[in-house]
């Protein structure tokens, strides 16, 4: 079997998840663990034979959206003290503020035990930080040397191929609510909502273009609103995220008898599943990045999505772009996405077909783990 993808080739793996055989227990150190997209990468039964070790609990007990944070596992004298825990390595998130020497000496501590390195290449280009160059200097050290790369889309993986010459197995993005969710109910057909949700304008965010477009638009369309959604940490003076200029422009936009601006805490799983449901469309207001977690949430809960130009998120679902990076902004194809989709009905993915990718993704990643191991 061919492994390692060429891109633009999905992986199909040899076996179903469901019907594995008796196995030896892969130990695998997954940084981090408790990161949604992580743990939707096993079977719901827990049938393939992989166990990941639980996220170590930093001293301080900080948490991150998406796990504890730093990861503890991401410091090569963690890697030297524990090595006989796991069997293999596999980074996925996590390692924005180390030090590329400081990932060479993971990587040659994993090197001196013998256990190979599996990377999921999540993001080219970092939606968290305005200079690409820090990223990419981490991926010139990880890239490199993992024993087998996995990443999201064809996209991505011919970046990779020509950006670094190795070849990625390309893997779909599991599921983000979890099963029991897929039964939220949704308003009713007739409420056409577009939402735009800046968080606390993480520095990929420039959502005041697509707002001016989406505002304009919204006004010709009989019934349409255009929800507003941002983190209260933009009001704060003693938040690292405090944007008071932002937040006065936002604050402006409710001024629209036909826009809703909401200020709002860190959303919960289930405040944020509820949200979405209201949604008729989500705008994404990126200028760049790579792939998205809360696109697939969308289509789990049956939320369209107009996505930027930028990155691969047109593959992986389908949903409708608009050109938009950090060169250049297209009214005209935002305009044109919402009133194509006022008349549309959003598709919603079944738990049948987020289960059997699950089944999968749990097969394809067992079998990558078997060959790394060999």
């Amino acid at each position: 079997m061919n492994w390692e993808a060429p891109p633009g080739e999905w992986f199909s793996p040899s076996r179903d998840a469901g019907s594995f055989p008796k196995a030896d227990t892969i130990r695998v150190a997954s940084v981090p663990a408790s990161h949604v997209y992580v743990r939707h990468l096993a079977t719901p039964t827990g049938t393939d034979a992989v166990v990941r070790l639980a996220d170590p609990i930093p001293q301080d007990g900080r948490k991150v959206p998406g796990g504890w944070w730093p990861p503890v596992m991401l410091d090569p004298a963690w890697i030297r003290d524990n090595h006989r825990l796991f069997d293999l390595f596999h980074i996925h998130f996590g390692f924005d503020a180390i030090a590329p020497r400081v990932m060479e000496d993971i990587v040659h501590e994993l090197r001196t035990h013998d256990v190979p390195l599996v990377y999921t290449v999540h993001d080219l280009r970092n939606p968290h930080q305005p200079d690409p160059e820090p990223h990419r200097e981490l991926l010139n050290v990880l890239i490199p040397a993992a024993d087998s790369l996995i990443t999201l889309t064809p996209g991505a993986a011919a970046a990779v191929s020509t950006g670094w010459d190795r070849a990625c197995t390309v893997l779909p993005h599991p599921h983000v609510v979890e099963l029991d969710n897929f039964d939220l109910v949704r308003p009713p057909a007739a409420d056409f909502t577009v939402g735009v949700h800046v968080k606390s304008l993480r520095p990929n965010m420039d959502p005041f273009p697509v707002l001016d477009t989406l505002c304009a638009t919204i006004a010709t369309l009989p019934g349409a609103q255009l929800v507003v959604n941002v983190h209260n940490e933009i009001f704060d003076p003693d938040n690292h995220w405090y944007a008071p200029l932002s937040a006065s422009r936002l604050l402006d936009y409710a001024r629209r008898p036909d826009v809703d601006v909401v200020v709002h805490r860190y959303f919960s799983d289930d405040e944020l599943w509820k949200y979405l449901t209201t949604l008729s469309v989500s705008v994404l207001p990126y200028r760049f990045g790579t792939h998205s977690g809360w696109l697939e949430a969308c289509f789990d809960l049956g939320t369209a999505v107009i996505a930027p130009s930028c990155g691969f998120y047109s593959e992986q679902q389908d949903c409708k772009v608009y050109g938009f990076d950090e060169h250049h902004f297209d009214a005209e194809s935002l305009d044109r996405s919402v009133r194509e989709l006022y008349s549309e009905v959003p598709k919603r993915l079944s738990v049948a077909m987020r289960t059997s990718q699950r089944r999968m993704l749990a097969s394809a990643h067992r079998e990558i783990y078997e060959k790394a191991l060999a």
